[in-house]
């Protein structure tokens, strides 16, 4: 038999999953001008300890819990993404060597997925505006299935359209909420320590790990973590 006539089939490689803000792109900033601008006039508002405490769930269920009344909710949504629409070119960023660790992560075999607490068109505009976007091929939002962050429903959703299971497959996000969500769908969490929450709100959440900056990322997966949860 001539073996050298048969097909070479390499191993695939487990799935990356990324948040978005706080992790992927640096808009924790803006994200709270966005609040504030929301909340402007209405009274007592959220503080930002209190609005990055709740960074990683949908905006609709955030405000409702600080607006006063029910019927609150749709004007303070509108206010918020009155704000967003306007600022988010000038005010969205890719963190530091984000693209080029999310391009050679592509380029070597991972299959990709974004899943944000964002709803899909958002969360492609922010992809699309820093170049993002042609290394994810699945991006998952706050309104791809019932159930957003911290369910784990959004994170297997993922799974399945990258036709991955969640052997191998690690979840990296910047708040305790994307760690319960990663735990709960039974995949490795890596904690984003340059994002929106600090390493003792993430340690309660139990990551696996913890990176202190994204572009160690592949070093991460390789066994090289900077610490273990």
């Amino acid at each position: 038999m001539d073996y050298h006539s048969l097909p070479l089939t390499l191993p695939r490689l487990p799935p990356v999953l990324f948040d978005l803000d706080g992790t992927l792109v640096d808009t924790v900033p803006f994200i709270l001008a966005a609040a504030r601008h929301a909340f402007e006039g209405y009274g007592a508002g959220p503080t930002d300890a209190e609005w990055v405490a709740g960074i990683g769930t949908p905006l609709r269920a955030q405000i409702a819990s600080f607006a006063r009344v029910s019927e609150d909710v749709d004007l303070l949504v509108e206010r918020y993404r009155a704000y967003w629409l306007e600022h988010h070119d000038r005010l969205t960023r890719a963190f530091a060597g984000a693209v080029e660790t999310v391009a050679a992560l592509a380029a070597s075999g991972r299959p990709l997925a974004v899943v944000t607490a964002k709803v899909e068109a958002g969360a492609h505009r922010t992809l699309r505006h820093t170049g993002l976007l042609p290394f994810v091929p699945v991006v998952i939002g706050a309104d791809s299935c019932a159930r957003a962050k911290p369910h784990p429903d959004p994170v297997r959703l993922a799974l399945s359209r990258l036709g991955a299971g969640t052997e191998g497959a690690v979840f990296v996000g910047d708040s305790p909420h994307d760690i319960a969500a990663g735990r709960a769908a039974g995949v490795r969490t890596i904690a984003a320590l340059w994002g929106a929450c600090g390493r003792a709100a993430l340690a309660e959440a139990a990551p696996d790990a913890f990176l202190s900056d994204i572009r160690a990322l592949p070093g991460a997966l390789a066994g090289a973590c900077e610490g273990r949860g």
